[in-house]
């Protein structure tokens, strides 16, 4: 069977509300009102080994990253003792008979040189470590990607999709800036301190020790510092998705907005969550700004130590000048880069922040793996429910001990009362959910041990809220057949009334629909996605009030062309139109998770029941005025 177009049928199966509300109460969410979705505490450590183990792959290219900054710093740190000979010979040439220029200008020379290669090799490297950042965030972003589509539909309705934008988009961009901003320095830095730590050992031991001071004083005010504001970090980075949530969800419903003259309340929304985060964010960047401070303090005191000091030792005579200048000089080199790498902290923090947020997705429990059972060659279409329970909410049960039998080729509809369980039905049968209880089967295999894709291939399924995607027409109706021939989508297009519009647009098939579907329709819209089910020629039908947007006459049209593709196919109905389901073989009239009626339109009418009330509420004038008016 061919491969069809669930149109979406995800995105929309999470909007239902009979669940998605319920999956929300909990959560604080609603119009234009963010979220309240919570943060455990960041484990800095660990999920920092764990984003630098992300770049395994790129472990050869890192060793050989990590040679040549070593070795290009090791001949930055020689440039001091160079430049020292240089002094001396200065300083003794004034003393004594003259200054040797032409040994003077080979120091120089030196200098010059060891400083170029240096720099070439630390520019290279930090090219590299570009590249190497890259190569892990386009893996992480590939790995987020295919995490998305492993995950089960009640994971979105937990998930505001402002929130998960957020992390999929802002904090991976914000991993890739911290690394590519913190990993080349990081490097340099830390060989630096090494390179000169034993240069500095070399030079004078006790000046070295003075020194060395410094740094359990750095550390530990940078140790407390981080402390401090990582929790800082991650409220910022949860802020931010709130915030991007509301302004998405602001932006898509602005209609709506402007409809019930919501709009002040809807900046009063805005500018609470943009003040969150100011504080958040403010409060994250003040603390870890105390660190620079703080290091440069004790930097200087370290300074006057080795100044006082080495003044003394030369003019003792134990000491050259040009040794006390060198030292300075490393003094400054070795303290730099523990300066430079506690200003990193913030940075480090943040991307740490993002990280977790993006693991937190990656780490998210995935749907049940598929069995391999295959259903059989050709497929009749015989769908039975068998004591199905189901509930979105364990403590709120919305199915109990459901049975019906679909017989193949039949038709049948469902109909009942916002929230009585309709779209529920045919989501369990779609597995987009798994039942608690019971089973359902198609052709006597259950389909829970189906692989979802060989079972979604052999239904089609048309939704009340029409997904297009940014394409042309041609290519939405081919969306879930694209080795279909222009023909076959031809055809497709004029047995569902598709081509009788197309022909008035500038570029006919070859429009290409903009993000909001704003250049055709809504009725058109609905067009194509039935033309798109008609295309893929599915086993099994799932119309989801399939007509609700089109006008009469389109929706005349529409009907007696899903009457020509019902024909031999078993078909699911969703409608709140009773006059659209008038022929169906069998009616289904549901209320509270329970089928209360079944049944043919004339026999449930003559029932006195549910469908007859049903009935006479979209009729005002009577069923015995419509029955005559039909």
């Amino acid at each position: 069977m061919s491969q069809q177009a669930t149109n979406d049928a995800p995105r929309k199966a999470n909007a239902r509300p009979e669940h998605a509300a319920q999956a929300r109460r909990g959560m604080g969410h609603g119009p234009m009102g963010g979220m309240g979705a919570t943060e455990k505490a960041v484990t800095f450590g660990a999920s920092a080994k764990r984003l630098l183990g992300m770049m395994r792959p790129e472990r050869n290219l890192i060793i050989f990253v990590v040679v040549i900054s070593a070795l290009a710093t090791l001949g930055n740190a020689l440039g001091p003792v160079i430049l020292a000979r240089g002094t001396d010979l200065i300083f003794d040439g004034a003393l004594g008979g003259g200054i040797d220029f032409s040994a003077l200008g080979t120091v120089i020379l030196e200098a010059l040189a060891v400083y170029v290669v240096s720099g070439l090799v630390l520019w290279w490297a930090s090219f590299l470590i570009n590249d190497i950042v890259q190569r892990t965030v386009y893996r992480m972003r590939e790995q987020v990607a295919t995490k998305l589509h492993r995950l089960p539909i009640t994971y979105f309705d937990r998930q505001p999709r402002g929130e998960l934008l957020s992390r999929v988009t802002n904090d991976i961009d914000n991993i890739a800036q911290s690394l590519q901003q913190t990993l080349a320095q990081m490097l340099t830095n830390i060989f630096t301190v090494l390179g000169v730590l034993a240069i500095m050992l070399w030079l004078s031991p006790p000046l070295a020790l003075v020194v060395l001071i410094s740094v359990p004083l750095t550390a530990l005010v940078t140790a407390q510092v981080m402390k401090r504001s990582q929790r800082r970090f991650v409220d910022m980075w949860r802020s931010t998705g709130e915030l991007n949530g509301h302004v998405e969800e602001a932006f898509t419903g602005h209609s709506l907005v402007k409809v019930f003259g919501r709009q002040r309340e809807v900046a009063a929304g805005f500018a609470s969550k943009n003040e969150e985060m100011y504080e958040s964010s403010f409060k994250a960047q003040f603390i870890s700004g105390i660190i620079m401070p703080s290091v440069f303090f004790i930097g200087n005191l370290s300074y006057v130590a080795i100044a006082v000091l080495g003044g003394i030792w030369v003019a003792a005579g134990t000491m050259t000048l040009g040794a006390v200048q060198a030292f300075i000089q490393y003094a400054r080199m070795f303290t730099q880069p523990i300066t430079q790498l506690a200003s990193m902290t913030n940075l480090l923090q943040s991307g740490v922040a993002s990280a977790e947020r993006v693991f937190e997705v990656l780490d998210a429990t995935e749907q049940t793996v598929d069995a391999t059972t295959h259903l059989p060659e050709p497929l009749q279409g015989r769908v039975e429910f068998e004591h199905v329970a189901f509930s979105y909410d364990p403590e709120k049960p919305l199915i109990s001990d459901l049975s019906l039998v679909a017989e193949p080729g039949s038709t049948v509809a469902i109909v009942g009362p916002t929230g009585a369980g309709k779209t529920t039905l045919v989501n369990l049968l779609m597995r987009f959910y798994d039942v608690d209880a019971g089973r359902i089967t198609i052709d006597g295999v259950d389909i829970a041990a189906v692989p979802r894709p060989e079972l979604r291939s052999n239904i089609g399924m048309v939704l009340q809220d029409a997904w297009l995607f940014g394409g042309t027409i041609r290519d939405n109706i081919a969306y879930g057949r694209p080795e279909a021939t222009e023909a076959e989508i031809l055809a497709a297009a004029e047995a569902t009334y598709v081509d009788r519009f197309v022909h008035s647009l500038p570029d006919g098939y070859d429009t290409v629909i903009d993000d909001e579907g704003s250049n055709v329709s809504a009725g058109e819209k609905q067009l194509i996605t039935i033309a798109r089910a008609f295309l893929a020629d599915p086993a099994i039908l799932i119309l989801d009030e399939a007509t609700s947007s089109v006008d009469t006459r389109t929706e005349l049209l529409v009907q007696n062309a899903m009457n020509a593709l019902r024909g031999g196919r078993t078909s699911f109905v969703i409608a709140h139109r009773l006059s659209t389901i008038r022929d169906a073989d069998t009616i289904l009239v549901m209320e509270d998770g329970a089928i209360v009626e079944q049944g043919s339109h004339d026999a449930l009418l003559e029932h006195h029941g549910a469908y007859q009330r049903l009935y006479r509420s979209q009729f005002a004038g009577g069923l015995d005025d419509e029955e005559e008016a039909a």
